[in-house]
């Protein structure tokens, strides 16, 4: 813990409706209501107009961003995505959405902790000290900025990328002073010296606590096991010693690399029209210097054979994870391990895993299987708690079943069944603004067709017993999967 004497503060900066993105986003590539799409470009000898043109209402006002999200009544219209580039090389994703008075806006830098390199958890100290302070402003004049303006502010890192957002009312008085604080924030972080100590301690007092829960020693080493010395292997939130080496110059290094706008996908979403769009683009992306793309990621090497490890950890029950590689963000045979995956442990109360694991033989209170697409081959991943007492006989069950899948496939009733739950699922994907703004991020930033999301709805329509059980047999090999447990007793120790 931090020995530096605290004052009190005002609450920090909001970051709740950036949580509400990350808890979309698995889902948010794949699910959509059908849009139709249009890439359209500027005109390059267009001047952007250096205030934002904001359509007439289309319902009535709203005084705050909490009485927006507050009314059900409001509906969205039908998506009309458009592309273009900045003048200094941002990516621009952009949706019109008058039907409410608010605008979000997301900055999706290829910057997460892939790009941590030998100092594990930088990309994470970066992004969470970006509002921290600027060359004119400390952290409390940043949040009272934020909060007097009615507007929410929001950084995080994950491994892919670096995410910085802003939601705020669409009026002028609201929205462009919001802008002008925003795009000072994400342009001119100082790093302070006194919120990098504190954040330092933070995290390895953090890191501590995790040491004493299974599920996230399971995950790093699963990690480290899966992806070698890939650089999906990082640990994202660091280690103490990393952490603990850490300096303000890194953070720094790390800023001035990879927040740049030639390495930037900006999504769009709001009560805009498109000269307005290009308006507040343009601010945003020429306060960042241009900078290069970040490098492409290797391909992650593929496991040579099975991998079997327990951890001794004096937990109530075991942490079982059983996995290997999966597939990258748009890889034509998704959309059939999607549903396939519904099918195997995807779907919850019905799907196999859970009907085996759970329901016939109550080892577990919860089994699930899913895909995590990422730039490089993502994992795939079952994950379970049991007894000590029961592990070895809980991964007989899975392993059967997975066997089992793998060689026979879905039924024609388990198919037609996930296909009815995920496509009557996609219609609440457009209830907000904010779920919209993390797909068109997540389609920039993974290079992905504009009509991605149609695509996709319609493979999940057509797809057969037959392509699922051959995408399967392409991405998993049960001869090459990591077995990994976490408790009291290795399975094979289990009375």
């Amino acid at each position: 813990m931090s020995t530096a004497p605290m004052k009190a503060q005002k609450p920090r900066i909001n970051r709740l409706f950036l949580w509400t993105l990350v808890a979309t986003l698995p889902l948010a590539i794949v699910l959509l209501n059908r849009s139709a799409v249009s890439d359209v470009q500027p005109t390059p000898a267009a001047e952007p107009s250096p205030t934002p043109v904001l359509l007439a209402p289309a319902v009535e006002r709203f005084e705050s961003l909490a009485a927006i999200e507050a009314n059900p009544t409001v509906k969205r219209r039908p998506l009309e995505i458009q592309h273009w580039n900045t003048s200094n090389g941002a990516r621009v994703y952009f949706v019109a959405a008058p039907e409410l008075p608010m605008v979000d806006l997301r900055l999706v830098f290829d910057a997460g902790s892939a790009r941590d390199g030998d100092q594990a958890g930088l990309a994470m100290m970066t992004s969470g000290l970006i509002g921290e302070g600027t060359r004119q402003l400390d952290a409390g004049q940043i949040s009272e900025g934020f909060e007097g303006l009615g507007a929410e502010f929001g950084a995080s890192a994950y491994r892919d990328m670096g995410i910085v957002s802003l939601r705020s009312l669409s009026a002028s008085a609201q929205l462009q002073p919001a802008l002008a604080l925003f795009t000072q924030v994400v342009s001119e972080p100082n790093f302070p010296e006194d919120a990098l100590a504190r954040t330092k301690n933070q995290a390895i007092a953090s890191l501590e606590y995790q040491q004493q829960r299974a599920g996230e020693l399971a995950n790093l080493r699963f990690f480290s096991d899966l992806y070698g010395d890939h650089p999906y292997a990082t640990p994202s939130r660091g280690t103490q010693e990393s952490l603990e080496a850490m300096t303000q110059a890194d953070l720094q290094g790390f800023f001035q690399r990879y927040y740049v706008a030639r390495n930037l996908v900006i999504s769009l979403v709001g009560d805009l029209d498109r000269r307005a769009a290009e308006a507040i683009v343009e601010q945003v992306s020429l306060s960042l210097a241009s900078g290069e793309p970040a490098p492409a990621l290797p391909e992650p090497p593929s496991l040579e054979g099975p991998i079997q490890t327990h951890i001794d950890h004096n937990s109530q029950q075991t942490q079982i994870l059983i996995g290997g590689l999966g597939v990258a963000k748009g890889d034509p045979d998704y959309a059939a391990l999607y549903v396939g995956n519904e099918i195997l442990g995807g779907g919850g109360f019905g799907s196999r895993l859970m009907e085996e694991v759970r329901e016939k033989r109550g080892l577990t209170y919860g089994v699930y299987s899913h895909f995590a697409p990422m730039r490089e081959r993502g994992p795939f991943l079952v994950s379970l708690k049991t007894r000590a007492d029961q592990t070895e006989l809980a991964l007989q069950v899975v392993n059967e079943t997975l066997s089992g899948f793998l060689a026979e496939g879905p039924t024609e009733q388990e198919l037609k069944t996930a296909k009815q739950n995920i496509l009557g699922s996609f219609p609440q994907t457009t209830a907000s603004n904010s779920s919209i703004v993390g797909q068109l991020g997540s389609i920039g930033f993974y290079d992905l067709p504009l009509d991605q999301l149609e695509q996709f709805l319609s493979e999940i329509e057509s797809v057969s017993l037959e392509q699922i059980r051959a995408a399967f047999a392409r991405h998993l090999d049960p001869q090459k999967l990591i077995t990994l447990t976490v408790g009291q007793a290795a399975p094979e120790q289990a009375d």
